[in-house]
């Protein structure tokens, strides 16, 4: 089942008309959420990032848009997907009403709402590596729009079969200044001595929710330095640690670049502090 507009339908009864914004322009949002035991986990930051990027593309924001509604759409939909499991991913998309061409007719909006099981509750290491590379058949333009999570995502697609024909489990991408903004599918961390970066928002990286989770976690380490600044290729092989964030995975450790391999103690430090918050939600 999924919902759509408010209405539950059968996947099956899905359709998306061909003159759709979001196929025809990409003109559309979407916010990937993990759900746990009937809750969602950082609703807050989900559902305010998601008002504030409709803002940003001059979507109109239906008057029942509010925290408690969207929350009510998202959980309903949960017992109508025939699974056992504790915990969901949910997409949220949001995509302006059909008509007009670069111009719309309209800015009023249209949503659906789609989830799948997911195997583990918590977080988990991933233990079986992580091989990356660099793509640089195209660069992230830095700008308000590349922070946003529209469905404008060719480069990270391009990426992903360069990933996937080189036997690669990810890459990273970088911005027209030629430095590091995040892997394909999260932000990224790199830990150097007492040290932990990541790229600023203003190098074109996505305003990640779960980004924000481990900077908090970050901000709260006694032996290290948190800081936001550029990273350039070089400094990933002098590098102690590399790991990506997204909120389905949590924190997924890079172990191989080229011939420099890494180590995964603080990603272990910080997923588990991370599940601590978790279980406290």
């Amino acid at each position: 089942m999924i919902n759509n507009n408010g209405h539950l339908i059968s996947s099956d009864q899905a359709k998306v008309a061909i003159s759709n914004r979001g196929l025809a322009y990409g003109d559309a949002l979407f916010e990937t959420i993990k759900t746990l035991n009937g809750k969602i986990l950082f609703w807050e930051d989900h559902y305010f990032r998601l008002m504030a990027s409709m803002r940003i593309l001059r979507m109109e924001i239906p008057m029942e848009f509010t925290p408690e509604f969207l929350e009510s759409q998202i959980l309903d939909l949960l017992p109508h997907n025939n699974s056992n499991s504790n915990s969901f991913r949910v997409k949220l998309t949001v995509f302006r009403k059909q008509g007009g061409f670069y111009t719309p007719d309209t800015n009023d909006i249209e949503y659906f709402i789609t989830a799948e099981s997911l195997d583990t509750d918590l977080y988990l290491l991933n233990s079986s590596g992580c091989t990356i590379e660099l793509f640089k058949d195209f660069y992230v333009t830095p700008g308000l729009l590349s922070t946003l999570k529209t469905n404008n995502k060719v480069l990270n697609v391009l990426g992903s079969v360069y990933a996937k024909e080189n036997q690669y489990d990810n890459c990273l991408l970088l911005n027209t200044n030629k430095s590091i903004v995040e892997a394909l599918n999260g932000n990224l961390f790199l830990v150097k001595d007492n040290v932990i970066k990541t790229p600023p928002l203003t190098d074109g990286c996505l305003k990640g929710v779960m980004r924000k989770q481990v900077i908090e976690i970050l901000k709260k380490l006694p032996d290290f330095e948190y800081v936001e600044e550029s990273i350039s290729p070089f400094e990933l092989q002098k590098a102690d640690e590399l790991f990506i964030t997204n909120v389905i995975q949590g924190i997924h450790p890079i172990t191989v670049f080229r011939k420099k391999s890494y180590n995964t103690t603080i990603s272990q430090s910080i997923l588990a502090k991370l599940n601590m918050s978790v279980r406290l939600t």
